[in-house]
């Protein structure tokens, strides 16, 4: 049987890939065996993976919402646009959270010309410049013409940052970020020209999605128990993460979130974040 992905492309549907994904997510082998086995039985030509996901994930919710939070994630950080901006933020918190000293859009001095940064992280003798390309598109990929204009950028930069006083021994760096993938090409001119790429499945091991299931640090479009209103009411107040809510109930009383609700909300929220240590019962 084939499927279609976001792209156009056809491909095999992998069963083992499927029941991989919701073991990874956190669901016990034996729902990811019923729920990838069940998905199979229902497939017919033409089938997309967009549908599949879909079928997928509410059959999770209806089991555990954390594990279907986490199975969405892709999807939930397509949901933080239209604009880039919540995603600079996410990208930051992250590597706030790895030890950097972040910066979120600066506006940076170069030696010919201005340039609005989207992050700037500093640890140690270490110095990057990191540009966010966020989409909300499926099947999007980045190609070359990105990270050759980002390296062009951060040349014009690195070269003013050279005069400051004790840069002369930094080592500075020009990152591109994406919630997308990056083609062969894109990835071949930034591995020669020294550029460190990190898109949602590259660089392996340490890839976007890998980062973040390393941190905890989901985004709130994560939470199945909030509706699309109320986290885009959150995004406008610069609130991005389930870590933020977990932190600080006030956030969800000023939302006009009903007593009710908000247990329901944090237990998911905490849940999620501590994934790492949350032990799943779903056998």
């Amino acid at each position: 049987m084939y499927i279609q992905k976001a792209s156009g492309e056809k491909v095999p549907f992998s069963e083992v890939k499927l029941r991989k994904s919701l073991i990874k997510a956190g669901a016990g082998k034996k729902l990811a065996n019923e729920i990838a086995h069940q998905i199979g039985k229902s497939l017919v030509p033409g089938s997309s993976t967009q549908q599949i996901y879909e079928e997928a994930f509410v059959l999770l919710a209806n089991k555990s919402q954390p594990v279907a939070g986490k199975y969405k994630l892709k999807a939930a950080i397509m949901e933080l646009g239209p604009s880039g901006f919540p995603f600079e933020r996410y990208i930051g918190a992250i590597l706030k959270h790895q030890g950097f000293d972040v910066q979120v859009g600066q506006i940076i001095l170069g030696h010919c010309v201005s340039h609005e940064i989207d992050v700037i992280a500093l640890m140690g003798d270490r110095h990057f410049m990191i540009e966010c390309k966020f989409h909300n598109r499926p099947g999007f990929r980045c190609d070359v013409k990105i990270p050759l204009y980002i390296q062009s950028r951060f040349l014009d930069i690195e070269k003013q940052w050279l005069l400051i006083p004790g840069h002369g021994t930094k080592f500075h760096q020009g990152w591109v970020v994406t919630n997308t993938r990056f083609t062969s090409d894109a990835i071949q001119y930034g591995t020669c020209a020294g550029l460190h790429l990190v898109g949602w499945n590259y660089p392996p091991k340490h890839s976007l999605n890998e980062m973040i299931d390393a941190a905890g640090l989901y985004p709130i479009t994560c939470l199945t128990s909030l509706t699309k209103a109320e986290k885009d009411k959150l995004l406008e107040s610069d609130i991005v993460l389930c870590q933020e809510l977990c932190d600080n109930e006030k956030l969800l009383h000023k939302l006009g979130i009903s007593p009710e609700r908000i247990p329901t909300i944090l237990k998911e929220g905490y849940e999620l974040c501590n994934n790492p240590a949350y032990q799943n019962t779903l056998k």
